[in-house]
C-alpha cells in the first residue's frame, strides 16, 4: 500500500512553486525588508508556540518506558512501521479535545495523545495504533517542515484546504499500516464520530452510507473550504484500504466548485472562512472607500488648478507691464474665466488669487496663490489655502 495520498505530491510541488515565487516577489519588492518581518513573525510564533510546548512539558504526562509503557511500546512499533527513526516525545494531556496531534517546536517532534481518546478505547486499546500512525505521518512527510515555506499557497481557496486534505488522507494510510486489524481502524475513527461510549454501538455500514448525501451544493462547499475531509469518507477510505481495495466518492457540486474560488483558507472551515473573507472585505472597503472619494476630490480640485493657470499668468504679465499688482479681475480684463461646476467664483485683490470651490461636503473653501517677487520673477504659494489640506497638492499643504 502507498503511505502518500495521490493528490498530495503535485498539490505540495504547486504549492512549493507558488510560495517561491510570493517569497522572492516580496524579498526583490521590499528591498529585503520583508525578512526583517518573517523574523519578526517567527519569534513571534516561537513566544506563542512555546506556551503550549511549556504547558504540554509541565502539565502533561510524559509517555516512556516507566510511564504507561502500553502506550510507549505503540509508538515505538508505529515508528518501526512507518520507517521514523528518530522517536518523538509523547505525551498524555487532559483536554476536551477528542483526537491527537503532532507538533514541532525548536526541531522537536512531539506526539500528543488526549485522555478522553485513550480512556474511551480502553475496551479495545489497538486502535490507539491509529491515532498514533496517523500523527507520525504529519512527522514522517514532513508536514509540520513545509507549513511555514508554504504559507503563501496555503491561504489560495481551493489549493490551500486541498493540500490540507491531501495530508489528512494521507496520514490516515498510516494509521492504517500501524494498526492491528479493519475493527481496529472503525473503533478508531468511530470513537471521534460517536463518542467516548456511544462509539461500541454505532452502526457502520448505515454510517458511511451518509456518504450519498455529500454530493449536495452545502456539503461540497463546506468540504472544499475545510482542511479536513468528511469522517465518512474517511472511515471508508481508511476501511477499503485495509482491504486492499479501491473506492469513489459522489462528485461534488460544480457550483461548489465555482464559490469556493473566491474563499480563501483560513483554517476555519467554510463559514469560518466565509466570515473572515467578508470581514476582510469590509475592512478593505472601509480603507479604499475613504481613499477613493479623497482621490476623486483631488482629481476634481485637479481641473480648478488648471483653470487658475491662465489667470496667474495674465496677474504676471500685468505685474511686469504695470510695475504694480492688479487690483482686481477687471483689472485684467477676465470677464468670461473658463466655467467649472466645481469653482464657485474667482477673485483677486492685489494680486492674490482667490479661487473659490465647493466639490462636496468637506471639500469646500478658498484656493489661495499668493504672488511674491524675486529675483528670477514671480512666484506662487498656495499655502494659505482654506480647503482641507488632505485634498490639496503637497506644495499648498
Amino acid at each position: 500500500m502507498k503511505l502518500v495520498y495521490k493528490h498530495e505530491k503535485p498539490l505540495l510541488s504547486i504549492a512549493l512553486i507558488i510560495s517561491t515565487i510570493i517569497w522572492l516577489a516580496l524579498i526583490v519588492g521590499t528591498v529585503g525588508i520583508a525578512l526583517i518581518y518573517l523574523l519578526l513573525g517567527y519569534i513571534f510564533f516561537l513566544f506563542a508556540h512555546s506556551a503550549f510546548i511549556s504547558h504540554l512539558k509541565g502539565t502533561g504526562v510524559k509517555i516512556t518506558k516507566d510511564q504507561f509503557p502500553d502506550l510507549y511500546e505503540k509508538l515505538i512499533k508505529g515508528c518501526d512501521k512507518v520507517g521514523l527513526d528518530n522517536i518523538p516525545e509523547a505525551y498524555l494531556l487532559r483536554t476536551d479535545f477528542f483526537n491527537a496531534l503532532a507538533t514541532k517546536f525548536l526541531g522537536r517532534h512531539y506526539v500528543v495523545l488526549f485522555t478522553d481518546v485513550v480512556d474511551a478505547l480502553k475496551d479495545q486499546p489497538d486502535a490507539i495504533d491509529f491515532y498514533i500512525g496517523h500523527e507520525l505521518g504529519h512527522i514522517h512527510r514532513k508536514h509540520l517542515t513545509w507549513q511555514t515555506y508554504i504559507m503563501p499557497a496555503s491561504l489560495l481557496p481551493v489549493l490551500g484546504t486541498a493540500l490540507r486534505r491531501a495530508e489528512e488522507y494521507t496520514c490516515d494510510r498510516y494509521g492504517v499500516v500501524c494498526c492491528q486489524s479493519e475493527d481496529d481502524i472503525k473503533a478508531a475513527l468511530a470513537a471521534i464520530a460517536a463518542g467516548d461510549t456511544r462509539w461500541k454501538s454505532i452502526n457502520v455500514d448505515s454510517y458511511l452510507k451518509q456518504i450519498d448525501d455529500t454530493n449536495g451544493f452545502w456539503m461540497s462547499f463546506n468540504e472544499l473550504t475545510s482542511d479536513y475531509p468528511w469522517l465518512t469518507k474517511r472511515m471508508a477510505t481508511a476501511i477499503a484500504l485495509s482491504k486492499g481495495e479501491d473506492i469513489k466518492f459522489p462528485r461534488r457540486s460544480f457550483l461548489a466548485w465555482f464559490f469556493s474560488l473566491f474563499i480563501p483558507r483560513f483554517g476555519t472551515g467554510g463559514a469560518g472562512s466565509l466570515i473572515v473573507t467578508v470581514a476582510m472585505i469590509g475592512i478593505l472597503a472601509a480603507i479604499a472607500l475613504p481613499a477613493y472619494q479623497d482621490y476623486t476630490v483631488r482629481a476634481k480640485l485637479t481641473e480648478a488648478f488648471a483653470i487658475a493657470s491662465p489667470v496667474r499668468q495674465a496677474v504676471e504679465e500685468y505685474a511686469i507691464q504695470q510695475q504694480e499688482w492688479p487690483e482686481n479681475i477687471k483689472a485684467l480684463g477676465l470677464m468670461n474665466i473658463q466655467e467649472s461646476a466645481y469653482i464657485r467664483s474667482v477673485e483677486i485683490d492685489r494680486g492674490v488669487i482667490y479661487l473659490n470651490v465647493s466639490v462636496e461636503s468637506g471639500a469646500e473653501g478658498s484656493i489661495i496663490f499668493v504672488p511674491s517677487s524675486t529675483d528670477s520673477g514671480i512666484s506662487w504659494s498656495c499655502k494659505e489655502s482654506t480647503v482641507v489640506p488632505k485634498y490639496l497638492p503637497k506644495n499648498c499643504r
